[in-house]
């Protein structure tokens, strides 16, 4: 757990950035990652400088010829001098500095310095300098950077919004990745999705609290097996920085329409994570043509993307709306077919309405499905608490799990476990039941509601108390004027 000397240092950066005039979070975050990358550039300059020492090998600054452009030199500028420099030197520089590959230059490509004044450029640096990122152990710097976004509280031009973290825990514990898996998130946002593979491998391949993996195994993990996608460059460069917060000194996230033709890698993936926009179209001229339904709506075609994306064999765990479950249209329809006659629909969650607020209020469920083989039966649940209250505010109620421990448990145990009766939170419903019903996937068309029979008092007893409490409240009122 993060320490709250941290926290508040974290909300003192936000604080800063508020009244300093950038109340845009995303341009925020954006500003705050440019000043911690260029803060861990000079740090990871100087370990690489202290091994090259001990091993005698040949060394070469990335700042050999802008050597004015090290943190440790312009962070204690004097006011008049530090923002000309660092929006005018260092920025600049920066996207041509290079140790060896493109990876530098990649992240700060088209960058802007949008500090608007030296106080706050000041002041954040004197932040980012007291919190010792350097010191910190690899889980604290990245609990750093999760904390620091979760402060996020504005939705994307095209839906994007941060999913809730424990929904994202929940869909990792159920997909379980494994050692080996090439693992996906074509619309990756922050890159929640990816963080938590990561971490769930490392902790999986751990014996006594330590990691059984050799150091080539956890390059293949760091450097082979995590990938992301974002149309929004924004959250490219975030997503980039919340992995490299986390360990990843290469992360393999581009900025790219995943589903523009751009993007071609069928049959790739072991494992998709992902929460993709619920809303927003692409212009078919730019859509790919490997995807083969006809619509522009976006749900959709991600689905279609990520089955043409997984290898066979491989897994998907999806946040999807309502509407993708029951939408009559023959688009709605026909990736619902492709999930259950060339998958096998392991899983659909439903999941409350108000999970996303504040961002947003649509009902959404999990898909969770294998590609290669057709479905015989889909398992369902129906969510009614994940351990938030459904409003605005999404306060903790109890410990804060909801029901979410009972799903992965009972998933897991689902094929040895009852799961006939429809009156219950999870069931079995057969496959042919499902085409009959015009491939719906809701769970209302299937669960039974157990309806309970009311009594209700006779009309005359009810008007003989009416009249009674009546009676009553008039002797009071004339009881009360007598006083008077």
């Amino acid at each position: 757990m993060l320490h709250p000397q941290l926290k508040s240092q974290i909300q003192k950066l936000w604080d800063k950035f508020w009244s300093g005039g950038i109340s845009n979070p995303l341009q925020a975050i954006e500003q705050i990652s440019f000043l911690i990358f260029m803060k861990r550039l000079e740090d990871e300059n100087v370990r690489k400088e202290q091994e090259a020492r001990l091993t005698g090998e040949k060394f070469k600054s990335i700042f050999e010829n802008h050597k004015d452009c090290r943190w440790s030199e312009w962070s204690n500028y004097s006011a008049d001098k530090i923002m000309d420099h660092v929006r005018d030197k260092v920025f600049p520089s920066l996207r041509n500095l290079d140790n060896g590959d493109s990876f530098y230059a990649k992240y700060m490509k088209n960058a802007n310095f949008e500090i608007p004044t030296a106080s706050l450029l000041m002041e954040a640096v004197k932040i980012i300098n007291d919190m010792h990122i350097k010191e910190q152990n690899q889980d604290t710097q990245g609990d750093m950077y999760e904390y620091l976004l979760s402060e996020l509280q504005t939705a994307g031009k095209n839906g994007q919004f941060r999913t809730p973290r424990h929904i994202i825990k929940m869909m990792v514990n159920l997909a379980k990745p494994e050692y080996g898996d090439r693992i996906l998130d074509p619309a990756c946002g922050t890159a929640g999705f990816l963080i938590n593979a990561y971490e769930y491998i490392l902790n999986s391949n751990k014996k006594d609290g330590v990691s059984t993996l050799t150091a080539q195994k956890k390059k293949i993990l760091d450097e082979e097996s995590l990938y992301g996608y974002d149309i929004d460059q924004t959250l490219t460069r975030i997503s980039l920085m919340n992995l490299m917060m986390h360990g990843i000194t290469r992360p393999n996230i581009q900025q790219l329409n995943t589903l523009s033709k751009r993007y071609n890698e069928e049959n790739t993936y072991d494992l998709i994570l992902a929460n993709p926009p619920f809303k927003g179209s692409i212009d078919e001229s730019e859509m790919s043509d490997n995807l083969l339904i006809k619509t522009r709506k976006t749900e959709l075609l991600f689905l279609e993307l990520m089955y043409n994306s997984l290898a066979s064999g491989g897994r998907c765990a999806v946040i999807v709306p309502d509407g993708v479950l029951f939408g009559n249209s023959k688009a709605h329809k026909s990736i619902r077919q492709i999930l259950l006659e060339k998958c096998r629909l392991d899983a659909v969650i439903k999941m409350p309405s108000g999970v996303f607020k504040p961002y947003a209020g649509v009902p959404t469920a999990v898909l969770f499905f294998t590609k290669g083989e057709p479905t015989q039966r889909v398992w369902f649940y129906d969510m009614k608490s994940d351990g938030f209250s459904l409003d605005d505010k999404r306060t903790q109620i109890d410990d804060g799990q909801g029901d979410i421990p009972d799903i992965i448990g009972s998933f897991e145990k689902r094929k040895d476990e009852d799961n006939e009766d429809r009156k219950k939170k999870h069931f079995f419903v057969p496959i042919e039941e499902i085409k009959n019903d015009d491939w719906d996937l809701s769970i209302s068309k299937y669960k039974e509601i157990e309806y309970q029979d009311v009594k209700y008092d006779p009309p005359e007893q009810i008007m003989e108390r009416i009249e009674k409490l009546e009676n009553e409240i008039l002797s009071d009122i004339n009881e009360l004027k007598t006083k008077a």
